[in-house]
C-alpha cells in the first residue's frame, strides 16, 4: 500500500479522533513534509484540508438527518467544543451547523467525499540501485511556496534556464530542484539550480543550499519528466525516512531520468528534489 493510500485509510478510520499531520505521516511510514507533498501531488488537495473536510462532511450528514445534539455531533467529529466545530463547519460550508440541521438537505453543500486512488494512473519503477554521494552544493533561483500554491515552479525553471551553463563554478550539466527550509505550516523554499563547487561569484538574487553526504536509492525513470509524479514507488509517492539498503544502512532517494535526446530547457519545469528529511533527487 502506497503512503497516500495509507493516509487515506488512516483518515477514514479516525474521523472521530483528533487527526494530526504527524500522526498520519507516522501511520504511512514517511515524514510529514514528504507525505504532505505527495498527497497534494496525487490528489490536488491539501492533506489536512481534506481530513477536515471529511470530518465535517460526515457531521453534515448527521445534522441533515436531524441529529438533536450538535455538541454530540461535534465530539463525534473529533472537535472538543461546540465553538471549534461551528468555526470549522462555517469555514467549510458557509453556514452554521444549526442551519444545516434546519434545512435538512445536503444538495446545497459541497461535501468532501472519500478519495479513491486510481492505480491505473500510477507508474511502477524497477528496483533501485544504491549509491553514495559526497556533499552537494546547489545554487539557483529560489522561491517560497505551499503545497497548494506551487504552480509557479515551472515558470521558475523558465526564468532559470538562461543561467544554465553560465554560472560561476558550475559542475556538470545536471539540473536540480531542491525543496528545503520547510516549516510546520507547509511552506517551503524551492530552488531551481545546478551543482557548483563553491558559492562565490554568484548573482545577488541566487539562493543556495548545502546537502550533506547521503546514501541514495537511485530509481531509473524511463519516461518524460512530466510523468514523474505518477511514480509512487519511492519517488513522488514519498520515500520512507530510512530506506533499507543491501548493506543495512539508511538511504535517501534519487531518481534519474533517461532521455533519448537532449532535453529542452522547458522540460526542466518538472524537476524536483526534496532535500528535507529524506532527499529525493531528479537529474538528467
Amino acid at each position: 500500500m502506497y503512503p497516500v493510500e495509507r493516509a487515506l485509510w488512516f483518515i477514514e478510520n479516525r474521523l472521530a479522533a483528533d487527526i494530526s499531520l504527524r500522526a498520519i505521516a507516522d501511520s504511512a511510514g514517511v515524514s510529514a513534509h514528504h507525505l504532505a507533498r505527495a498527497f497534494a501531488t496525487a490528489t490536488g488537495s491539501s492533506l489536512m484540508r481534506y481530513a477536515r473536510g471529511r470530518r465535517v462532511s460526515e457531521a453534515a450528514r448527521s445534522l441533515a438527518a436531524g441529529a438533536p445534539d450538535i455538541l454530540a455531533v461535534a465530539l463525534a467529529a473529533g472537535y472538543g467544543s461546540h465553538e471549534a466545530f461551528t468555526r470549522a463547519f462555517g469555514e467549510q460550508f458557509g453556514i452554521t451547523p444549526e442551519e444545516c440541521r434546519s434545512i435538512g438537505k445536503l444538495d446545497h453543500l459541497k461535501l468532501v467525499e472519500p478519495i479513491r486512488m486510481d492505480k491505473s494512473l500510477l507508474i511502477d519503477l524497477d528496483e533501485p540501485r544504491f549509491a553514495d554521494s559526497e556533499e552537494i552544493l546547489v545554487a539557483g533561483l529560489g522561491a517560497r511556496y505551499t503545497f497548494a500554491t506551487n504552480q509557479g515552479i515551472p515558470n521558475q525553471w523558465q526564468r532559470f534556464a538562461p543561467h544554465i551553463g553560465n554560472i560561476a563554478n558550475q559542475e556538470g550539466p545536471e539540473t536540480y530542484g531542491v525543496c528545503c527550509n520547510a516549516d510546520n505550516s507547509g511552506n517551503f523554499q524551492y530552488i531551481a539550480g545546478v551543482k557548483v563547487s563553491e558559492f562565490s561569484d554568484l548573482p545577488d538574487d541566487f539562493a543556495t543550499v548545502r546537502i550533506s553526504p547521503q546514501r541514495y536509492a537511485v530509481f531509473r525513470h524511463p519516461g518524460h519528466v512530466s510523468m514523474l509524479r505518477r511514480t509512487p514507488s519511492g519517488t513522488s509517492g514519498c520515500p520512507p525516512r530510512a530506506s533499507s539498503s543491501p548493506t543495512g544502512q539508511a538511504s535517501s532517494v534519487m531518481a534519474t531520468i533517461s532521455m533519448r535526446e537532449p532535453a529542452p530547457a522547458r522540460s526542466k519545469s518538472g524537476c524536483q528534489w526534496d532535500g528535507c528529511d529524506a532527499p529525493f533527487g531528479v537529474r538528467y
